[in-house]
């Protein structure tokens, strides 16, 4: 019996290292030309990129929850689909006099700014997994508007390479349509691979930034860190400023809570508007994910104005409620005078308009 269990165990690592070696959803490895700037990156020591402060991606494992990651309970998931505003072609053709920020769930917003198409993130997938059967499915059966149906898009920005972040089948469908990628240090390597010319990708440090249509795009810290299949950290993570004439954004990425908030604040504050991660925390990763006190309290290191939590609405990741993230949000927003938007998904919001509310859709949707 020993030796059959000891036969399947090498079976399933075998199996294993085929699929992660022969499966495009892993991406590629980075170019000579990507190696240089890789390995000049004061982020990166000991053949990985590093944090800027102490981090730890578990900060104290629980045997006892493995078996509730397997289940829906405890309302990690909602009882019926969330309401969504669908869209259709037309949606894209009017002309705007504001920026507009459109919520796909999660954390994939398509931004229009002075004339320029930004799609944040753009996991349009069903499971943020390089697998169907190793994932939850997504809330809602469909999106708001099929990839099909999108319009051109002048730049992607991707934090970094998890799954529910950079998704294979999302960016083989859109890359037709984007002018420019921009990405953090090694994850250009993902994009060729996956058919996109390299010309169209620029690779970022922390703290470089480039423009176009005269708009500011900047990488900037985020804590967190990196991988796909066997790998861990080979590439960077980061977050988004995105600043044109009259409009500035901070996009955090997926990051625990740090005194990088405050550094970006200095630097590219005040914000008109801020897209916090909020959702797919635990005790157990404390480090690189923030509860949602936290993120009103990054909220206010970054001086935004308004702000946004994103990185929840979609997919079962964590072992909270599947609308906690908001209430909690909600709350400590509140007690600190921070003025906070929870959209529908496919809902617009146009930052710069004063009567623009939103509702507290989330509160209605049952749990299991």
């Amino acid at each position: 019996m020993l030796l059959g269990i000891l036969g399947v165990i090498v079976a399933i690592g075998i199996l294993g290292f085929v699929f992660v070696n022969t499966s495009p959803q892993f991406g590629g490895t980075p170019s000579e030309e990507s190696l240089v700037k890789i390995n000049s990156s004061p982020n990166y020591e000991n053949k990985a990129f590093k944090n800027l402060e102490h981090t730890l991606q578990s900060t104290g494992f629980k045997l006892s929850t493995i078996p509730e990651f397997f289940t829906s309970g405890n309302g990690k998931t909602p009882t019926k689909e969330l309401p969504q505003k669908n869209l259709s072609a037309s949606y894209f053709e009017n002309e705007l006099n504001q920026p507009r920020i459109t919520w796909f769930g999660h954390s994939a917003l398509l931004i229009e700014l002075d004339d320029t198409t930004i799609f944040i993130d753009p996991m349009l997938g069903n499971v943020p997994a390089p697998h169907p059967l190793l994932g939850s499915g997504r809330f809602n059966e469909k999106l708001p508007i099929t990839i099909e149906e999108l319009p051109e898009i002048d730049i992607v920005l991707i934090s970094h390479d998890h799954y529910d972040h950079l998704d294979y089948e999302s960016i083989t469908k859109l890359k037709s349509k984007v002018k420019q990628f921009y990405v953090p240090l090694g994850i250009k390597a993902h994009l060729t691979e996956w058919g996109v010319e390299g010309d169209r990708i620029q690779e970022f440090d922390w703290w470089e930034s480039t423009n176009f249509n005269d708009i500011e795009f900047a990488a900037t810290p985020a804590r967190h860190f990196s991988g796909r299949g066997f790998t861990r950290n080979n590439t960077l993570w980061c977050s988004w400023v995105i600043k044109s004439k009259n409009t500035s954004m901070f996009f955090s990425g997926d990051s625990g809570y740090g005194k990088h908030f405050k550094d970006i604040g200095e630097q590219y504050g005040p914000f008109d508007f801020a897209m916090m991660e909020c959702g797919q925390y635990n005790e157990q990763w404390s480090h690189i994910h923030m509860m949602p006190e936290e993120t009103i309290k990054a909220t206010i290191d970054v001086r935004a104005n308004i702000m946004m939590p994103i990185h929840w609405g979609a997919f079962k990741l964590a072992l909270h409620a599947w609308n906690e993230p908001v209430m909690r949000a909600s709350k400590t927003a509140s007690e600190n005078g921070i003025k906070m938007l929870t959209p529908k998904i496919g809902e617009a919001i146009l930052i710069n308009d004063e009567n623009y509310s939103t509702t507290d859709w989330w509160t209605t949707i049952g749990e299991i």
